[in-house]
């Protein structure tokens, strides 16, 4: 089925009051929600084209492109804050009603883990891709996201490069494709502004500070309310996410198993494509300890 699936063949549209959502859909079955990370020249069809034809076999994939990221409508505000309100509209939109298992890549997770946290009934089951939780041991923010944050301040071929290399744990895996790709998307001038409301240097400082300023309990401090089934999933070499961030939800998260990939970074389903996509399957597809 993988080499049957395309961009253009997947590729759907609904118009909500946040604007036009794009998303792609493939395959039959219960729905599977699977939500993007953050980073130049990201979408949902660049982080899951790899996987989908497996996931589609099962379910009826959702692929969701959230807003400001250069696919769906730009939107006005924080990336992350838009992100999590999409995830309700887009299902109501789409007329998905009841539970539905959710896959979350990086921001994604955390997206679904929000989900999860203050919108219990929307979940079924969870898995992570590296992204949620504290770092335990390793220093903050890690590697990744500081280049993350140099290249939104200073948009360079050589910082995306550079950036790319810091995802995973093969420098291989980072082809002139895929540069040329996100380099494309990443310096889109509409796409560039957006990304720096959350990733430049002087955002960064000042969401963090608000965050603490606010008094509001961060979501890594919920963990205990989440209700449904939790994979995390985690490449052992991620220096995005550090795997010691496993550490709080894998603790936390009442009914959550962790499964940590070796010789790999924080593109867990693309380097560890095999083995991520077969025990995520298990996980999915297992009646144990599935939610009424």
């Amino acid at each position: 089925m993988t080499s049957e699936l395309t961009y253009e063949g997947t590729l759907r549209e609904v118009q909500t009051d946040r604007g036009l959502l794009k998303y792609h859909e493939a395959g039959d079955g219960p729905p599977l929600l699977l939500l993007h990370g953050s980073g130049p020249g990201v979408t949902g069809w660049r982080n899951y084209r790899g996987v989908l034809g497996d996931f589609a076999e099962h379910f009826r994939c959702l692929v969701l492109e959230f807003p400001g990221f250069g696919v769906s409508d730009p939107g006005d505000g924080n990336p992350m804050v838009m992100a999590l309100a999409s995830v309700g509209t887009f299902l109501d939109a789409i007329g998905v009603e009841g539970p539905v298992d959710m896959i979350g890549n990086s921001m994604g997770g955390i997206v679904a883990t929000n989900v999860a946290i203050h919108q219990p009934a929307r979940v079924n089951k969870l898995v992570t891709i590296g992204g949620i939780g504290k770092n335990v041991f390793a220093p903050g923010p890690g590697e990744g996201i500081k280049l993350l944050m140099e290249f939104t301040d200073n948009p360079t071929r050589e910082g995306l490069v550079r950036w790319l290399q810091s995802m995973v744990y093969d420098p291989a895996v980072v082809t002139e494709q895929l540069i040329e790709e996100r380099w494309a998307l990443a310096t889109e001038p509409l796409t560039l502004e957006i990304a720096a409301r959350m990733y430049s240097s002087k955002a960064f400082a000042a969401n963090t500070a608000a965050a603490k300023a606010s008094g509001m309990t961060p979501y890594w401090a919920q963990f205990h309310k989440i209700k449904a089934p939790t994979m995390l999933t985690w490449g052992r070499d991620d220096r995005v996410s550090p795997v010691d961030m496993a550490m709080l939800p894998m603790r936390d998260i009442p009914n959550a198993e962790l499964h940590v990939f070796p010789n790999c970074g924080h593109w867990t389903m693309i380097e560890a494509r095999e083995a991520w996509v077969s025990a995520v399957l298990a996980f999915l597809t297992r009646k144990d300890g599935q939610t009424e």
